[in-house]
C-alpha cells in the first residue's frame, strides 16, 4: 500500500486513501481518493500489453478526435488521461511496470447482467454511438496494441498447438468435443475481411457489459470505459462480444433473444448510419463466433497452466470455457430466429 500510495502521489500530489476498483481480469486498478476529484489509477499488465505506451498514444488519440466534435455530438463519457507532475502520462515503480491515471466518472455503476429490455438499448446505443464517433478516424492513426486479438483462426491454430502438449489429467472431453465439431465458423469474419467484404475500423475491443457505465438511476448509459483495446478491427467484433456479454443468461448459459433484440435494434440506431450490405450478412456469423472463440482462449489457458486470465482457483478456467461452448451452442439453436431478427432490423436501417 505504501508503494501505491507513493505512485498515486505522483500523479495528486497528496492522496487519501487507494482503493480497489472493479473486477478486471487483466490490468490492477484502483479508485485514488483525493482532497479535490478522485481518479483512476491503474497498471497496464505489460504481459498482456507489450507497448504500454501504445495505449496511451491511443487513449490521447481518441480524446483528441473527440474534442474537435461538437460537445453536444457527443453522448459518452471517456476516461481522459492525467498528467502526472513531471508532466508525463504514466510514471513507472520499482520493478519498471507502467501506471497510468484517468479522469474518474462519478455518480455511476457497472453491471454485471442486464435488468431489463431499458438497460439493453442503452447498452446497444452506447456501441454504437461509439462507433459512430470514431466512424470518421482513420483506423491508421492508431497502434495496433494487440496484434493477433481477436484473430479466430490464430487463437485455434494456437490451442491445437497447445492441446498436443498438455498434461492429459487436464484435457477436457466435451469442450475438445465442441471446438473440434465447430471449427470451420473460426474464420467467417477473417475471410469477409481478407475478401475486402468487411473493412477495418475502430473498435473498442472489450465492450462486455461492465465496460458500460450507466448513471446510479441505471436509466442511461453515461460512460464507457477500459479502452486499452481500442485498435484498428472489425465491428463484428465488438457487437459480438457486447451480444455475447449481455445476453448470457448465467443460470444455463442460454442467449436471451430479448435482450439480443433491445440490443441490435438501439445499435443499429446509430451504427446502421454507415452499414453495408455485408455488414449485415456477417451479423450473425459474429455472434455465434466470439463465444466460440472465448471458450478456446479460456480453455487454452486452463491448459497452459491459467497465464492469461485471473484465476480465483483451479478449474476455473475450464468452467468459463464450458459455459460459453455451451452459450455458443445455444445462438447455433436459434439461428433461424437470430437471422429473421436480423433481416427486419435491416429493412428498418438504411441500407
Amino acid at each position: 500500500m505504501t508503494e501505491l500510495l507513493s505512485i498515486a502521489r505522483q500523479f495528486a500530489g497528496s492522496s487519501m486513501a487507494v482503493l480497489p476498483l472493479g473486477n478486471g481480469l487483466i490490468n490492477e486498478t484502483y479508485q485514488v481518493i483525493t482532497a479535490a476529484e478522485p481518479f483512476v489509477l491503474q497498471c497496464i499488465n505489460a504481459h498482456v500489453f507489450p507497448e504500454p505506451e501504445a495505449v496511451l498514444a491511443n487513449l490521447a488519440e481518441i480524446a483528441r478526435h473527440l474534442d474537435g466534435k461538437a460537445a453536444e455530438d457527443v453522448e459518452l463519457d471517456i476516461p481522459r488521461l492525467l498528467k502526472a507532475e513531471a508532466g508525463f502520462s504514466h510514471v513507472r515503480d520499482g520493478r519498471g511496470r507502467l501506471w497510468r491515471a484517468l479522469s474518474y466518472i462519478p455518480d455511476t455503476v457497472s453491471l454485471e447482467s442486464i435488468g431489463d429490455p431499458g438497460e439493453a438499448r442503452e447498452a446497444g446505443f452506447a456501441l454504437g454511438h461509439f462507433h459512430r464517433l470514431l466512424s470518421d478516424l482513420d483506423p491508421a492513426r492508431l497502434k495496433d496494441t494487440l496484434p493477433g486479438f481477436h484473430i479466430a483462426p490464430a487463437y485455434l491454430a494456437r490451442y491445437q498447438d497447445v492441446l498436443a502438449q498438455a498434461d492429459s489429467r487436464l484435457i477436457d472431453a466435451d469442450c475438445a468435443s465442441f471446438i473440434n465439431r465447430h471449427q470451420a465458423i473460426a474464420d467467417d469474419l477473417e475471410a469477409a475481411k481478407r475478401q475486402g467484404l468487411l473493412p477495418l475500423r475502430i473498435i473498442h475491443g472489450d465492450p462486455k457489459l461492465n465496460n458500460f457505465l450507466f448513471d446510479k438511476g441505471r436509466q442511461k448509459v453515461v460512460g464507457l470505459v477500459d479502452l486499452d483495446t481500442v485498435k484498428p478491427g472489425l465491428l463484428h467484433y465488438d457487437l459480438g462480444d457486447c451480444l455475447r456479454s449481455c445476453c448470457h443468461r448465467p443460470e444455463n448459459d442460454a442467449f436471451d433473444l430479448g435482450i439480443g433484440e433491445a440490443i441490435l435494434g438501439s445499435y443499429l440506431g446509430e451504427a446502421g448510419r454507415f452499414f453495408t450490405g455485408p455488414d449485415y450478412d456477417y451479423l450473425f456469423p459474429a455472434i455465434r463466433l466470439i463465444p466460440f472463440e472465448l471458450g478456446i482462449r479460456f480453455y487454452t489457458d486452463h491448459l497452459e497452466g491459467n497465464r492469461y486470465f485471473k484465476v480465483e482457483g483451479p478449474g476455473q478456467n475450464l468452467q468459463r470455457a464450458l459455459g460459453q461452448f455451451r452459450l455458443c451452442a445455444s445462438v447455433i439453436a436459434q439461428e433461424r430466429a437470430i437471422r429473421a431478427l436480423i433481416a427486419s432490423l435491416r429493412g428498418n436501417t438504411a441500407d
